[in-house]
Parts: structure tokens; sequence; C-alpha cells
């Protein structure tokens, strides 16, 4: 991993933690992320820059704006490092300059987050995502309207998908509340019908799903496994899933939650679609 998204994770993980809390003292921050202290001050002076974050006389506020939403503020601990492991993967196969279309789930949000300061264009229907954006001018934002979701902040419905059937993206990438041999699943059916939009407008989709989400349906089929480009998961990830999206034929990448770093199973093959 190079050491600029290195630095991209730490602080990612940092900003997670003083969101939670609300208030984090500089000493515990160095205990729990084990690296210095000169290098907490650095990545503080960097998310105070960048108005996440406010320092104070011995630790630091959260001065960030994402909303408190259900969907966020249940994520399980024993997932993060999962998540956050795919997520450096994810935006390592996603290039500068590219068109990249994000939804809302936790992981997604996670890839979000280490895009941020990159020379994109992004197009989401996640108010958190955009916000991650707002302010930033190395990125052209484009936010999708229509139905506001209260649990998860994304917007649903015919506005959305009116206007992803006038886009294409470069990359499209997804989260999933299940996958299963039929394929990618979700749980709400007005956000499905929004995620199939996405996957016409994209010239490449990658899912992001940490290993606890293969072998499982929900409520609505977004995708069969071979409308989707690329997998990245976690080392949890079974032998019998491992080879199942081999077969799709699809790339499957496995991010090592132990060093946040990790080993793709195969070159990345060229897209299957029509968009280039």
């Amino acid at each position: 991993m190079s050491g600029t998204t290195h630095n991209r994770e730490r602080r990612s993980r940092l900003l997670d933690l003083i969101r939670i809390r609300g208030f984090a003292a500089l000493e515990e921050l160095v205990r729990e992320l084990g690296v210095s202290e000169s290098t907490i001050r650095r990545d503080l002076d960097a998310l105070e820059e960048q108005g996440s974050a406010k320092r104070t006389h011995g630790g630091v506020l959260y001065a960030g704006g994402m909303p408190r939403l259900a969907e966020f503020d249940e994520r399980q601990p024993a997932h993060w490092a999962a998540k956050r492991a795919i997520a450096a993967r994810a935006a390592e196969i996603i290039a500068d300059g590219e068109t990249v279309l994000l939804d809302g789930g936790t992981t997604t949000y996670e890839v979000a987050r280490l895009l941020v300061g990159r020379s994109l264009q992004v197009v989401t229907n996640s108010l958190p995502v955009a916000n991650l954006f707002a302010s930033e001018s190395r990125t052209d934002l484009v936010l999708l309207g229509g139905y506001v979701s209260p649990r998860t902040g994304v917007c649903l419905g015919p506005y959305a998908n009116e206007l992803l059937g006038r886009l294409h993206v470069t990359t499209t990438v997804l989260s999933a509340a299940g996958i299963a041999c039929e394929g990618l699943f979700n749980a709400h059916l007005l956000l499905a019908e929004t995620e199939q939009a996405m996957l016409k407008a994209a010239g490449r989709v990658i899912v992001v799903a940490d290993s606890s989400k293969f072998g499982h349906k929900s409520l609505t089929l977004v995708a069969p496994l071979a409308e989707i480009d690329v997998f990245v998961s976690d080392e949890g990830l079974d032998a019998e899933w491992r080879q199942r999206i081999a077969a799709a034929p699809s790339q499957l990448v496995i991010a090592d939650i132990a060093d946040d770093a990790g080993t793709s199973d195969s070159p990345p093959p060229p897209s299957r679609r029509r968009h280039a």
C-alpha cells in the first residue's frame, strides 16, 4: 500500500474514533492507533483543515457535518476493520480522472473518504457521501435528487432514476445487503431500482462487501453475479465463493484486514460493458 493511501486510511480511522466519541484525548488516540504523537498531530491538523475536527487543549472535538443516521450509527465494530480494508483496496482500483458513481452504503462511504482530495468527478445519491466532497475544489460533484431515506440519507425513486438514465460514468461502486448464487440483493425496493439504474450507467461496476454478506439473500434482486466486474471483499470469504465469483467471471480482490493491504486473485479484466 502506498504511503499516501496508508495516511488516508489512518486518518479515516482517526475520524471514526472522534466522530463516535465527540471528543478524544490526544494520548488515547496515540495509544489506540499505535503511532507517534507527532503523526497524530499532523493528522489532526489535516482533519482540522478539512473542517472535520477542531483541536482543543489536550484533545480534539468532532466538527464534521455528517448526519446521525441509523445506517451509520448501527455499524458493528467487528466489521469496521474489514470495511476499511475493503475500502482501501477499492480506492486503489479507481484512477485519477475517472467519473465515479457511489451509492449510500457504509462500506461505500469508507471508499468515498479515501477518494477525498483526488482529481475525480463524483456522482452520488448519498447525502453523507456528497458532504465529504461539497467543499473539495479538486473534485466535481453531482448529487442525484429524489425522495431522501431518513435511515440512510440516500435519494431514491423516479427523479434519481431519470437522471441516472442520462448519465455515463467510468465506475460505479455499490454495496449490498446480501450476495447469493442468484446475484446481488438489497433490502429496499426503491433502492434496488436506483442501483439497477446505476449499473446501466456504468462502464465498470465494483461491489464492496465484507464476507458476512455472501451466502445471504435480501428482499430484492439487483443484478446477477455476471453483471459485476469486480468484487472486493475480505480474507474471511470462503473457497466456494471465491470459485463462484471467478466462474461468473468477475475479478475478485481480497483485502487483508491484518495490515490493510491485500492480494488480488487475478489481474483486472477488461470491462465487459459497452461503455468505455
